[in-house]
């Protein structure tokens, strides 16, 4: 399993945790909504729930133990979790028998029932302070995340849509007196619908985005978070522990963009072609007089097959253009066609090279 898919494996055991300890509660219609659509989005999303559930049952008698601290606790449930939340697919669901000969989105609510009635021991691991939710402002996040190669698109509760690039993860807490989306990898645009009641909040890396109603794109870049501005405007603020002396906030307009790194906040945006950044909205990438290096890096986001420049000369080439993410073949024509470049295609990459 690559880094990538194992991160992306990690956040979805997350979720299951999640809407294991949001099932312990009364779920509200639109929660109740919600789950069953997590758990038809992909088999992996039940296999992971009930991995959560069968944990919970094995750490309750370890729970009991009065001789057992909290470190003691936690550090067998990491240890089960190896063993036991990320079990097979077809020992998992052994044990429910005839349930597999129905479709899985149909069995998926009714396998996800058998973990509602377990333990609630993960509500403390999760919260780590108490099994119980007292404020009505606390709500359990949701959480998405896309592989390589993939783009997904989600409509929050509250009408606003989510657009997640390739490789890309994020949390939305919902609250009565907050929106708030933490994104944790990758790239996402958002389409906010305007609540003056409740602010739209984005973190990403050491940038605060507050919303004001409008069309973002947020993209963590090495340890930067770019903010893009499509439509409306924003507030940008730096929490990173390098803020000292930095503005208190920046304001972006649509065609503006800003990077924000922990010891840094830019004193004024920089004016970019917004369309162009937010190209792969459309699975498309648009370049314009830029170095083949860097083109190769934004197509290696999206290619199976990763692009290595094996020339160092041909790093700075420059070209041009409007290719597709999930058109690789195109792209190798495309280079097949300067003039001085050999392109070589293994099983494993693509190779370009100077004759």
């Amino acid at each position: 399993m690559s880094a990538s898919e194992e991160r992306v494996r990690d956040l979805i055991t997350q979720q299951a945790a999640d809407w294991f300890v949001a099932n312990r509660a009364e779920l509200s219609a639109q929660e109740r909504e919600a789950f069953s659509a997590w758990l038809r989005a992909s088999p992996i999303h039940v296999e992971e729930y009930l991995g959560v559930a069968l944990t919970a049952r094995d750490m309750k008698q370890a729970c009991n133990l009065p001789d057992n601290s909290i470190d003691a606790v936690v550090a067998r449930a990491r240890a089960a979790e190896t063993s036991v939340v990320r079990p097979s697919w077809p020992r998992l669901l052994a044990p429910l028998g005839e349930l597999l000969s129905f479709d899985w989105q149909k069995a998926a609510v009714s396998a996800a029932a058998v973990g509602v009635v377990s333990v609630g021991f993960l509500a403390l691991w999760h919260f780590s302070i108490s099994p119980t939710i007292t404020s009505s402002d606390q709500v359990v996040p949701q959480q998405f995340s896309t592989q390589h190669g993939e783009l997904q698109t989600i409509r929050l509760a509250d009408n606003s849509v989510l657009h997640l690039n390739t490789d890309s993860a994020v949390s939305v807490r919902y609250g009565n007196s907050e929106r708030s989306v933490t994104l944790m990898a990758g790239e996402a645009d958002f389409e906010v619908s305007h609540d003056a009641a409740r602010p739209f909040r984005v973190f990403a890396a050491a940038a605060q985005v507050t919303d004001v109603g409008t069309v973002f794109d947020v993209r963590l870049r090495n340890a930067a978070a770019v903010i893009t501005v499509l439509q409306g405007r924003v507030a940008v603020s730096n929490t990173g522990p390098g803020r000292s002396g930095q503005p208190q906030s920046v304001e972006l307009v649509a065609g503006q963009q800003i990077s924000v790194t922990d010891q840094s906040l830019p004193t004024a945006p920089i004016s970019v072609d917004a369309e162009r950044t937010t190209a792969w909205l459309h699975r498309q990438i648009m370049f314009e007089r830029e170095p083949l290096g860097q083109v190769a890096t934004e197509f290696n986001r999206y290619s199976p097959k990763p692009i290595e420049i094996a020339t160092p000369a041909l790093q700075g080439l420059e070209i041009s253009g409007v290719f597709a993410t999930d058109d690789t073949e195109a792209f190798i024509a495309f280079l097949r066609s300067l003039k001085g470049v050999h392109v070589e295609v293994t099983a494993t990459s693509i190779r370009v090279s100077q004759n």
